[in-house]
């Protein structure tokens, strides 16, 4: 099929490599922020597993063009926008051109992120000569090719057999190992990607407020967590405290969802609280560490391991680092940071520094000297560390773990103090 994919998201590079993969003529046209000459080398595109190399071989074989205006572009059968929801300007823009209206039965598939009912209004814009569906961007950052090449589900909304029919044709090379597309009307599929996300990050919130009762009455809440996800009502899926979430699309969905309540007329006080939650645990280590030494920061220096929002890539956007970051510098903390993908993305946000020193390669550089080591990122390099090691490096050989991947006892055993987020152990003494 011919495509027209419009857009600088990585859905829009994930689809357009994937697409011309299995043999559609894909004619990509990035949006103006982001240009190909740009995109092309943003860290968080080319850390992506797989995704630069397809989409090289995309551009080698033919399959992909990269064009710099709508001018360029063959009457497409099919439009895919990937869009943010800050560009849906540029969205109406483009189906409103008369390249596209003055044609005939074009398939609008709308990937991007947009207020519930926005695909109808594309369509209205478009023609109802024209037919759309809107199919949810559910990939995942750090695995953005395998989630889109091999999916567990695909949510699609439809109000027309062609819609359906077109979009089941152009992904039919990802959907042979089952049937993965759940088909609904267009609003609905819109709201359900709203809505899953929301659940998910009301679980995370819930399940760090639980992990905070636990600290104050000295209840590991490993114990609870196993406890409630042996409930098959619950389930262990998103179960995990932590030092908070972030990232381009969660937190904006959950953003959006809270939008889409207030335009409604209707107030949700459950989303304002986990939003809220959120932001306050993102200083969770920060607390912990002024408890540990009764707010005497002066002149400390704190090791961290980890930036990026998610392990696999290399974006910052939301991330809990960021909130650390600005109440550690506040005290005048000096910190030494180390993760292997995303130092540029935090050098690009705060510029370089006196009291932030960067590493990419070695973790235990960051610890040298260092009074205490934060956990932010749970890479797997940071999985199994030399804990005798980092017992002779840090000053304090205090361990704050943001992820709780480390066993409490086995870090103690090794002469370190362990604070996790609800979890922590001591050395034991003879």
């Amino acid at each position: 099929m011919r495509v027209l994919l419009y857009g600088s998201e990585l859905s829009a590079a994930t689809a357009a490599a994937a697409l011309a993969w299995v043999g559609h003529q894909v004619q990509w046209l990035p949006h103006a922020d982001a240009p190909w000459s740009a995109l092309s080398r943003v860290d968080w595109l080319r850390s992506e597993p797989q995704l630069m190399a397809h989409l090289e071989q995309g551009l080698a074989d033919g399959t992909l063009e990269v064009i710099e205006q709508l001018k360029e572009a063959r009457t497409p059968e099919v439009i895919w926008l990937a869009l943010s929801p800050a560009q849906r300007s540029s969205a109406s823009a483009l189906v409103e051109d008369p390249l596209l209206v003055d044609q005939q039965g074009i398939v609008l598939i709308n990937n991007s992120t947009f207020p519930v009912g926005e695909t109808e209004r594309l369509h209205a814009l478009m023609g109802m000569q024209h037919t759309s569906v809107a199919l949810p961007d559910t990939l995942e950052e750090g695995r953005a090719w395998e989630s889109f090449t091999r999916p567990t589900r695909r949510l699609l909304g439809c109000d027309d057999a062609t819609g359906e029919q077109v979009t089941r044709e152009l992904l039919r090379a990802f959907n042979r190992r089952s049937e993965v597309f759940q088909c609904m009307p267009r609003r609905a599929a819109e709201l359900t990607k709203l809505a899953i996300n929301g659940m998910l990050a009301t679980r995370i919130s819930y399940m760090n407020e639980i992990a905070g009762l636990a600290d104050t009455l000295g209840v590991d809440v490993e114990h609870v967590r196993q406890g409630m996800g042996a409930d098959s009502r619950i389930g262990f899926e998103y179960l995990y405290p932590g030092c908070g979430f972030g990232g381009p699309n969660f937190s904006r969905d959950l953003m959006r969802l809270a939008d889409v309540q207030l335009q409604s007329g209707r107030y949700s006080a459950l989303l304002e609280q986990v939003m809220d939650i959120n932001e306050q645990k993102k200083e969770t280590l920060f607390r912990k560490l002024w408890a540990h030494f009764a707010g005497e920061l002066a002149g400390k220096t704190v090791a961290i391991w980890g930036a990026a929002f998610k392990p696999g890539t290399a974006r910052i956007d939301h991330a809990p680092v960021l909130t650390l970051l600005e109440a550690l510098w506040a005290q005048g903390i000096k910190v030494q940071l180390h993760d292997p993908a995303a130092v540029p993305a935090l050098h690009a946000l705060v510029g370089e520094r006196d009291d932030l020193r960067t590493y990419t390669h070695d973790p235990y550089q960051a610890c040298e000297g260092a009074d205490v080591l934060m956990l932010v990122t749970e890479w797997k390099t940071y999985w199994n560390p030399d804990w005798h090691r980092l017992g002779s490096l840090l000053n304090a050989k205090l361990v704050l773990d943001g992820r709780n991947i480390y066993d409490p006892e086995f870090v103690a055993s090794c002469g370190l103090m362990y604070r996790g987020i609800g979890r922590r152990a001591d050395p034991k003494t003879l």
